[in-house]
């Protein structure tokens, strides 16, 4: 896939020094981690270091079309003290895309990201965005996408997914902006039949499925939304419910309150089961380089509590980010030294620092 990519980037821009405009730019990242709860025969002290550089080229077209293309690395390494517990080289983005008012085309390694869901959402199904990472990242996935725009208020979408398994999956969606909210329908068929998550949840399938979902969010006096999916296959119904709100506050520079909950029901052959989480998210600006976060999320029926407080300063180009956890230790789970991964991000009372320089 790589190299078709590049292939038709090259042959669609037909690429010179004196047609073409093109940029670079970059993020790079390192921090350090300390936690109470410390895997056998790790450090107390784990660090990482990462950078992911980009270029982009680009040309206009006439009547306002624009071909272009972006490609970018992900370098990334994580150390237990001195010794290297894991190693990531790859491509982090390689796309190529035609765009026009009404028209977007785009081929190759990209983002597929959609729903109003901030910290428990069932949409996100392509994505791995979480707001308690402070460089803003998520994987990507290969991927023909298309957008069309018909009017201001209707918005089409179709793709299709080529996973690691070479398994072709495809769906659509359609966003609807009205007097009362911004409304999303969107369907999905994935012939896989190996075990996977779902989006970021802990809901297991292992099956070839169908998943259907409507989304709703609605901004006035408060900010409300829905995520509603409902995945069927030949033996098994997982339903995933979320409902957020979100208001700020008229103190000092604005308080952002944002709460959310999530229901997740699973049905196999005669057996039932369910689990229910709620988030917490606070926010608040300190002056004009300062930012303050605190989530809490609720996990009720395996009774733990997840904590996360991060202290983030920017300037221009640079943020240092200062970052308080508070997690269940690896104790605390049933399934002790199983598939429980051997760092220590994720679990006990952790103190982080990371800084990011984006370029």
């Amino acid at each position: 896939m790589q190299f078709l990519i590049l292939a038709v980037v090259c042959f669609s821009l037909n690429i010179t020094l004196y047609a073409q405009s093109f940029s670079t730019k970059g993020q790079f990242w390192a921090s350090g981690l300390t936690s109470n709860d410390i895997p056998s025969g790790q450090s107390f002290l784990e660090s990482n270091i990462g950078y992911i550089p980009t270029f982009s080229l680009f040309r206009e077209l006439d009547n306002n079309r624009l071909l272009d293309m972006e490609l970018s690395c992900r370098l990334d390494r994580m150390y237990s003290g001195d010794s290297l517990i894991n190693n990531i080289e790859n491509f982090h983005r390689y796309w190529v895309r035609y765009s026009s008012d009404k028209l977007e085309v785009r081929l190759g390694l990209q983002k597929i990201i959609f729903g109003p869901g901030q910290v428990l959402s069932s949409l996100s199904w392509f994505d791995t965005f979480d707001l308690t990472n402070p460089t803003g990242q998520t994987d990507g996935v290969e991927a023909f996408r298309l957008r069309w725009f018909p009017s201001n208020s209707l918005s089409i979408w179709s793709w299709t997914i080529l996973d690691e398994y070479n398994f072709l999956s495809f769906g659509g969606r359609a966003e609807i902006s009205s007097n009362i909210g911004e409304w999303g329908v969107s369907v999905y068929h994935d012939p896989s039949d190996l075990l996977q998550t779902i989006g970021q949840t802990s809901a297991l399938i292992g099956q070839a499925h169908n998943r259907f979902a409507v989304d709703f969010r609605y901004d006035g006096f408060i900010g409300f939304w829905n995520e509603s999916t409902v995945i069927l296959a030949s033996e098994s119904e997982i339903g995933l419910f979320t409902v957020g709100a979100d208001y700020t506050l008229p103190i000092a520079n604005g308080i952002l309150i944002m709460a959310e909950y999530m229901s997740i029901s699973n049905k196999f052959d005669s057996e039932e089961s369910s689990q229910s989480s709620t988030a917490l998210m606070v926010s608040m600006p300190l002056g004009m380089l300062h930012q303050l976060m605190f989530i809490t999320h609720v996990d009720w029926d395996e009774n733990h509590t997840y904590n996360y407080f991060r202290w983030s300063t920017t300037y221009d180009n640079f943020s240092l980010n200062f970052v308080l956890s508070i997690n269940p230790k690896r104790v605390d789970y049933d399934n002790i030294h199983e598939g429980q991964p051997n760092t220590l991000t994720g679990f006990g009372t952790g103190l982080q620092f990371m800084l990011i320089y984006n370029h």
